[in-house]
C-alpha cells in the first residue's frame, strides 16, 4: 500500500499538483456506498477542510455511485473527487502530442466518463479547479472532452465514441500496412518495454544518438518513437519506445492504445528495461510481464536490461540479484555502461534467427550485395571476373530474392 500511495503521489506531481495530506484505511471489504467507512469519510472531510485541498484522489477506482456519494458528503462544489484512473487519463491528455495519441486518450476519457455522466455532475460545467493526490491543494484542471461539453447527453457521447473508434481503426490499418512494408525490408524491430520512468527513452537516445524527450517523471513520453540503430556487426535495427506500464493500468487505456501496443506483439525481440535502483523493481518487473501476457506478446525472445546501475552503491551485487529473470544485462542508459554488451546480446539473438547462405552475385547486382551487407552478416567476400562470391547469414524472408544466385544455403532453403 505504501508503495502504491507513493506512486500515486508521483502521478499527482507529474500532473503538476501539490500533495498536502493523505489517509489510509484497512478494511475487510470495501464499503459499497463510499469505498471507505463512514468514519473515515468524516476524517477525510476534516482533513480537506484543514488543508484547503481542492481535489481528493483515491488510489482505487471508484464506481460512479461511490464518487457521487463522496462528493455529496464533502458538500463543496469547488472540491473534485477523482480516482487513480482519472488522474492517469489526465496525465495522458497532457502528454499526447500526436493525432493518434490524442485520439486514443480522448476515447479512453469518454469511455471512462460515460457511466459517470449524470445530472448530479452539472456543477462540473464550471472550469475544473485542480487536482491533487491524497487530498492536495492547487494544480491543474481535468483536461479533455468533459470540460467544454459536460452536459452533453449519452447519445452524443456514444456517437463520438463510435467516431473515435472508426478513426483509430484506420490508424490501426495504417500501422499494419507500415509493418508489412517494414517486414518486406526485413529490418528487425526491437520493442522497448518497461515500467514508467524506468529509463526507456534515455536508453533509446543512447542507442541511437537521438534527442527523444526525457524527464524524471511518470509517463514523460507517451507517443511511440522509432529510431534506427546500428549493431556492432553493421546490421541495422529499428528500436521502438512504447508507453510505460504501471500498476492498475486502466483497462480503458489498454483498449484505446491497442494500435500502439500491437507494435510490441509484432516486434522481433522485446527489450525489457527495469529501474534496478527502485525499491520495488521486482514488483514492477512482474507488472510489465503481466501486461505483456495480457497483450499476448510472449512469443518473442526477451532481453532484460537492469538499468540505472550508476545509482547503485559501488559493488552492490545484491541490488542486481533481486531480479531473477533469464537473459539479463546490467546497464546504465545515462552513462552508457553495459550498452555495448547489450547491443552484442541483441545481435547474437537476432543472428540466431538467420540462415546461412553462399551466393555468387554478378557485378550488375550490386543492389543485392548492398542488401546482404545491410540486412545480413557477411563472413567471407571474394571477387573474380564473374562477380562477387559472398557467404554469411541473412533473414530467411530474403531468400526468395537471393535464390537465383544461391550456391548453397542452410536449413529452410534450396540450393543449386
Amino acid at each position: 500500500m505504501e508503495s502504491s500511495l507513493s506512486e500515486l503521489e508521483r502521478l499527482a506531481e507529474t500532473a503538476g499538483l501539490c500533495v498536502v495530506g493523505w489517509l489510509e484505511q484497512h478494511l475487510d471489504r470495501p464499503n459499497p456506498a463510499t469505498l471507505i467507512g463512514s468514519g473515515k469519510v468524516k476524517e477525510l472531510i476534516a482533513l480537506r477542510a484543514d488543508t484547503g485541498a481542492q481535489t481528493i484522489i483515491f488510489d482505487e477506482e471508484l464506481s460512479p455511485a461511490q464518487q457521487r456519494e463522496i462528493e455529496r458528503a464533502v458538500n463543496n462544489s469547488d472540491v473534485k473527487v477523482l480516482d487513480r484512473t482519472a488522474l492517469i487519463l489526465d496525465i495522458f491528455a497532457q502528454h499526447a502530442h500526436t493525432r493518434e495519441g490524442a485520439l486514443q486518450v480522448e476515447l479512453a476519457q469518454y469511455e471512462y466518463r460515460l457511466p459517470r455522466l449524470t445530472r448530479a455532475w452539472t456543477h462540473l460545467a464550471r472550469q475544473a479547479g485542480g487536482a491533487t493526490a491524497r487530498g492536495g491543494a492547487g494544480g491543474v484542471g481535468l483536461r479533455g472532452p468533459g470540460e467544454t461539453q459536460l452536459e452533453v447527453d449519452r447519445r452524443e457521447i456514444g456517437r463520438r465514441i463510435a467516431h473515435l473508434k472508426h478513426e483509430l481503426e484506420e490508424v490501426r490499418q495504417h500501422r499494419a500496412q507500415y509493418r508489412r512494408r517494414r517486414n518486406e525490408e526485413t529490418i528487425p524491430v526491437i520493442a522497448l518495454v518497461g515500467y514508467t520512468n524506468a529509463g526507456k527513452s534515455t536508453l533509446l537516445n543512447t542507442l541511437s544518438g537521438s534527442g527523444v524527450y526525457v524527464a524524471d517523471q511518470l509517463f514523460a513520453t507517451l507517443d511511440p518513437t522509432t529510431r534506427r540503430v546500428k549493431l556492432p556487426g553493421g546490421r541495422e535495427i529499428l528500436v521502438t519506445d512504447t508507453v510505460g506500464f504501471i500498476q492498475k493500468l486502466p483497462t480503458t487505456l489498454v483498449a484505446s492504445f491497442r494500435a500502439t501496443l500491437e507494435e510490441i506483439g509484432e516486434a522481433d525481440l522485446i527489450l525489457h528495461v527495469i529501474d534496478i535502483n527502485h525499491r520495488d523493481a521486482a514488483q514492477q518487473a512482474t507488472t510489465v510481464l503481466r501486461v505483456l501476457d495480457e497483450l499476448n506478446a510472449t512469443g518473442q525472445p526477451i532481453i532484460t536490461a537492469l538499468n540505472k546501475i550508476d545509482q547503485l552503491p559501488e559493488g552492490d551485487a545484491a541490488g542486481l540479484a533481486v531480479i531473477d529473470l533469464p537473459n539479463t544485462i546490467a546497464i546504465s542508459a545515462l552513462t552508457g555502461k553495459g550498452v555495448p554488451e547489450l547491443l552484442a546480446r541483441i545481435e547474437q539473438i537476432l543472428n540466431e534467427e538467420l540462415v546461412s547462405v553462399s551466393l555468387s552475385l554478378p557485378y550488375q547486382r550490386g543492389d543485392l550485395l548492398g542488401l546482404f551487407h545491410q540486412r545480413g552478416v557477411i563472413t567471407q567476400e571474394t571477387h573474380d571476373s564473374a562477380g562477387t562470391k559472398v557467404s554469411g547469414k541473412v533473414p530467411i524472408s530474403l531468400l526468395p530474392r537471393f535464390e537465383p544466385y544461391l550456391i548453397s544455403s542452410g536449413p529452410g532453403a534450396r540450393s543449386r
